[in-house]
């Protein structure tokens, strides 16, 4: 149930992030201001289901969840909490849902501490981190869902990649994601 609240969660990102990247294009075009107030609560929204969405893969890593592909590729029972929980970005669908969400909250960054500049500014500023959002989770949901499910769902997982159990891993990917 937890990786399908996921997927939903990155869906209803998706449908935000569309919102939030045309109607204020549109609005800051024709001068909208309704149109260009969607910007930033969509942007929030968007923020909110993409952590949430995180969080559901995050935890299917630390319960052992290998009835999602994702989990079973890229985890084991025996794997340490630590690395179980860093094996989240330890492979592709992750490091996209990882990089999509530091977008998200640099994007909550603007909605957050522009409020003193230009409306029509802040509003294509924000539409364009939208549109960016889109090609991510567009992406993600046609070849890279992170949620993908395994029937009949394995026993045990396939462990993360040896070369990656490395303390680094824990902090080298999001400090990356995040310049």
């Amino acid at each position: 149930m937890i990786p399908e609240l996921g997927h939903f969660a990155l869906i209803l990102a998706l449908c935000l992030a569309l919102v939030q990247g045309i109607l204020p294009l549109i609005g800051a075009q024709r001068g909208n201001l309704s149109l260009m107030a969607l910007a930033r609560p969509a942007a929030q929204g968007q923020f909110v289901f993409l952590a949430m969405a995180f969080l559901c893969l995050a935890y299917s890593f630390v319960v052992n969840d290998f009835s999602v592909l994702y989990v079973a590729s890229n985890s084991n029972s025996a794997l340490p909490l630590e690395y179980r929980v860093a094996a989240v970005w330890g492979a592709h669908e992750g490091s996209l849902l990882l990089w999509a969400c530091i977008l998200s909250v640099w994007t909550l960054a603007v909605t957050v501490f522009s409020r003193s500049l230009p409306q029509a500014m802040v509003a294509r500023v924000i539409a364009v981190m939208g549109l960016i959002s889109v090609g991510f989770l567009l992406f993600m949901l046609a070849t890279s869902n992170p949620f993908d499910r395994l029937f009949p769902a394995a026993l045990e997982g396939r462990d993360l990649n040896p070369l990656l159990q490395d303390p680094g891993l824990v902090f080298h990917p999001p400090m990356l994601y995040m310049g």
